[in-house]
């Protein structure tokens, strides 16, 4: 590694991820002030919800300060397969024109989004190996493999001249995680020998005590459970855990069921797992149409929508309109899985429509059908005793996840903790770690597809008539600003007493008004339309005024 000069820096950049569960973004630049060189690790989303987002499936973060910066970008870094962390290369690449960097199973699932979007021949895609390394510009990269809950996550250690960083994306201790590598602690280790300036580290599990849980000890219980259902029995997990996709097939097969997938993205992780080498002995499954001619205690039913998405398979069952999957009393779903903070609502509600149909909602509060995939404070402790980090540097989380694990990394005797923010630009070498700079940043949404600024109102625009309505009012004006005949008025979502109400506003602001400058009446009208609302109603719908003229 070459010798550093006088005005190189090593700086953190986070624009997603950092405060939040998701839509992870992490840039590393390295070099002066003025000609800094950059590698992104993840490129990640959240997904919107329509209380907050309506309409918006897809949020992202605002990468402009990278994007003008493209021609310096080495490459993107992917540290494993799940949305939160490569869900937005596709949409953001041409804003970025970079190779992007996966181990296989990863690549794989990116190729087939980058074959979506119509840019599999325009982006690089390099396959790393499982505990390969890459070398881009000043970054020399090693990707140490580490368990989660999905196939081939990595650890990524960087090395730069002034200094090595631990980035670990997500984890956990898992000494049994049943499909794919183990946690390479001897590699860990050896960083903490060779001097680890700086770990950034997932803080989701902050809050938790004790250790996560292993996947083995999953199997064992999710297996007995099965046992003791007699009807048809739907088990719904995360499809990106391809380990318990297997758990979930050695329990159909211990008790006779054979097993079917449901969703689209069940039939793609599993795709991707064989085409990379994985799932040998996964037995043979069949479609849905397939599993409906088998009597119920034979079949079991692996299925997406452990989250509540109301398009996802499980909605649909529980809606009584999937075309081949039909439950009822008798039956059982499991949800192996967690909850994941901002999602009760529409679980719950998948819950309620379930038990209607006289199903069986099993859960991971009253079995043990899930464990975490992120480490719990015994894991993070551990992490800490083999890295030895100068700088703890907390990500992946809420806020209140990322202050208690500095506080926990500063009991470790961890010299120096930040508590970074996206956006916010951080120099973790030469010298002490600190905040150097605010760079523009924020959400972008994928609405439809159409990539917008949070800030353009559209989501704004949507709650509020999904609150309180519409009212579009069409005014005719002839050549001298005169009304030249009766208003109309359309309405949508709002009760008929009060549609009156407006009506009659309207009518007697235009007879006030009956003629002068058009832009003063329209604005007269729509504030008399919206006062009448609210007092008839106690809502100001949204209320749109055109004029025109003849």
């Amino acid at each position: 590694m070459p010798a550093p000069n006088s005005r190189d820096e090593l700086v953190f950049l986070p624009l997603g991820g950092s405060g939040e569960i998701g839509m992870n973004f992490n840039a590393y630049g390295f070099g002066p002030p003025s000609r800094r060189q950059w590698i992104i690790v993840d490129c990640g989303v959240l997904f919107g919800r329509e209380a907050a987002t309506p309409g918006v499936d897809v949020i992202m973060p605002d990468i402009r300060y990278l994007a003008e910066r493209s021609q310096d970008i080495l490459g993107i870094i992917a540290t494993h397969a799940h949305e939160d962390h490569i869900g937005a290369i596709a949409p953001l690449w041409p804003m970025l024109k970079c190779p992007v960097y996966a181990t296989p199973f990863t690549a794989a699932l990116i190729e087939g989004k980058l074959e979506e979007a119509g840019l599999l021949g325009r982006v690089k895609l390099k396959t790393v190996p499982v505990g390969g390394s890459l070398t881009l510009g000043p970054f020399a990269m090693d990707f140490i493999s580490i368990t989660h809950s999905i196939l081939e996550p990595n650890l990524i250690a960087i090395r730069t001249p002034l200094g090595l960083i631990a980035h670990t994306g997500d984890w956990k201790i898992d000494p049994e995680p049943m499909l794919g590598e183990e946690t390479d602690t001897a590699r860990i280790r050896a960083l903490g020998d060779e001097g680890v300036l700086a770990l950034v580290c997932d803080s989701t599990n902050a809050l938790q005590s004790g250790h996560s849980g292993s996947e083995a000890n999953v199997r064992t219980s999710l297996t007995d459970l099965v046992g003791t259902l007699k009807g048809r029995v739907a088990v719904t997990a995360f499809a990106s855990n391809v380990a318990r996709l297997t758990t979930v097939a050695h329990a159909a097969k211990t008790h006779g069921r054979k097993l079917a997938l449901v969703g689209r993205s069940m039939h793609k992780i599993v795709q991707a797992a064989r085409d990379t080498g994985y799932l040998k002995d996964f037995p043979a499954t069949l479609d849905a149409a397939e599993a409906a001619e088998l009597p119920a205690r034979k079949v079991l039913y692996l299925c997406t929508g452990s989250q509540g998405e109301p398009r996802a398979a499980l909605a649909r069952i529980a809606e009584g309109n999937h075309p081949h999957v039909a439950l009822g009393k008798g039956d059982a779903v499991i949800f192996s899985s967690r909850i994941i903070p901002g999602n009760e609502i529409p679980i719950f509600e998948l819950h309620n429509k379930l038990c209607a149909l006289g199903v069986e909602v099993l859960t991971e509060q009253d079995h043990f059908v899930h464990v975490s995939g992120h480490p719990a404070r015994d894991e993070l402790a551990q992490m800490y005793a083999w890295t030895r980090p100068r700088i703890a540097v907390p990500v992946h989380g809420e806020l209140r996840h990322m202050a208690e694990h500095a506080r926990l990394a500063k009991s470790l005797q961890v010299p120096e903790a930040l508590v970074p923010a996206n956006g916010q630009l951080y120099r973790l070498a030469p010298g002490p770690a600190e905040l150097i700079d605010e760079v523009p940043s924020g959400r972008m949404h994928l609405d439809g597809r159409v990539l917008v600024a949070e800030g353009e109102g559209l989501t704004k625009s949507r709650r509020a008539m999904a609150y309180a309505g519409l009212i579009a009012i069409t005014l005719i004006v002839d050549g001298k600003g005169r009304v030249a005949a009766d208003p109309a008025i359309l309405t949508e979502g709002i009760p008929e007493p009060v549609e009156e109400a407006i009506f009659n506003a309207v009518d007697e602001t235009t007879r006030r008004h009956p003629k002068g400058d058009p832009d003063a009446l329209a604005e007269a009208v729509r504030r008399s339309a919206r006062r009448a609302a609210n007092e008839a109603w106690g809502k100001k719908p949204v209320t749109r005024v055109t004029i025109v003229e003849i």
